[in-house]
């Protein structure tokens, strides 16, 4: 039986936390509340559009008085709850430790690494100052330690990172480290004003190569920040669609191009939820068009073609059914390849984990259990550390 390592499951955070887990303060000045729809509202609207208005949306979340995702209006939010209908026990189930076990189980999933869906949106958010952005990543983070505790050896946290002020990041990353945890999660976009590649988070980059901590990019949609595409689309369809690939693509080019690959050269990083196919093209254009054009104005940076920087310390994680795998082993290796579920996120639950050898097909069977399994460990330093109150141990 093939053994899975899921690398991209999200937990679904519980109105409750927020409050709990914060500084009152903040909470207080920053309170997270999240608006529930009504029949009432249901009602007026079914008068309005319909029958198929007449569903129940999904609450409206805000930081103090700014919603936390941008361009979410009526039609996306209908569009949304006919999409969640009838998966709302597996959005739940991302609540809660013990009913994430559960889903595990369903899956035939063995452990997991486990990322924010809301909490992403509010660490990053572009309208909130850096101390309350900070707040909510350390509130979060505790939460994530007392969910995962609940069973270390399946449940491995991602820790999130505020980077609305870089020169707290080692600090913040001490914290992770106290922890015991791996690796943090970063967004991909231009945050704060600051990409990843700025020379404030040099520090930060140093701390996390010393310590062994890999590096998640996961980008999303509707996130309040430049994300790629809102400088000309609004559309759900339009912005989803460029989001998380296409930042992926420019976060690469932000770490080749400052030079932080070149001066961490034991720095992993991986890509998630953005596909795999666009590695090929991507590395084939920056080495043969981008890199030989004008050699003296990336020489300080970039010693080597980009492709070996992506082979040396990149993970990518695949989705199953996109074309060119093949080829992008062909690039890479399978050893960069990584797989994950995005589970409980509506988007991906029509990918399932049933008879996934049959849907990997092009892959032997060593490859394949790399991809789902060991491939994971090595990013994550792992055969993966296990944290109780009492012990630590290796779990091969």
């Amino acid at each position: 039986m093939l053994k899975i390592i899921d690398i991209d499951r999200h937990v679904v955070e519980p109105e409750y936390m927020w409050e709990k887990y914060t500084d009152k303060e903040i909470f207080k000045a920053y309170p997270i509340k999240y608006i529930e729809d009504n029949y009432q509202q249901m009602g007026e609207r079914a008068e309005k559009f319909g029958p198929h208005a007449a569903i129940k949306l999904p609450p409206e979340i805000f930081i103090g008085d700014s919603p936390i995702v941008n361009h979410l209006g009526l039609k996306e939010r209908l569009a949304s709850a006919l999409k969640s209908k009838g998966i709302q026990h597996k959005l739940k189930a991302g609540m809660s430790a013990e009913a994430q076990i559960e889903s595990l189980d369903t899956d035939g999933i063995e452990q997991a690494f486990v990322l924010p869906s809301f909490a992403m949106y509010i660490v990053n958010h572009s309208d909130i100052p850096a101390n309350v952005s900070l707040a909510y990543a350390n509130a979060y983070n505790r939460w994530l330690k007392d969910y995962c505790d609940y069973d270390p050896k399946r449940l491995n946290a991602v820790g999130i990172m505020s980077r609305h002020e870089p020169a707290n990041l080692t600090a913040q990353l001490d914290k992770i480290i106290d922890y015991g945890w791996s690796c943090i999660t970063l967004r991909p976009e231009v945050i704060a004003g600051k990409d990843i590649g700025h020379n404030e988070y040099e520090d930060f980059w140093l701390k996390c190569e010393k310590h062994n901590i890999a590096i998640a990019f996961h980008g999303g949609t509707n996130l309040y920040a430049p994300t790629v595409g809102t400088d000309r689309f609004t559309s759900r369809f339009s912005l989803h669609a460029c989001s998380h690939p296409m930042e992926a693509q420019m976060a690469f080019i932000s770490l080749l191009e400052s030079g932080v690959l070149e001066r961490h050269p034991n720095l992993k990083i991986a890509f998630l939820e953005s596909g795999a196919s666009w590695v090929p093209h991507w590395l084939w254009r920056l080495d043969n068009i981008c890199y030989p054009e004008f050699p003296s104005l990336v020489e300080n940076n970039i010693k080597m073609l980009p492709s070996e920087y992506f082979k040396r310390q990149c993970w990518v994680a695949i989705e199953l059914g996109e074309p060119c795998l093949r080829d992008v082993i062909d690039v890479i290796g399978h050893k960069k390849l990584l797989y994950g579920t995005d589970f409980p996120h509506p988007d991906h639950l029509h990918f399932t984990t049933d008879d996934i050898a049959k849907q990997l097909n092009e892959l032997t069977q060593q490859e394949l259990q790399d991809v789902l399994h060991n491939n994971a460990n090595d990013f994550y330093s792992r055969t993966a550390m296990v944290n109780d109150k009492n012990h630590t141990e290796v779990v091969k």
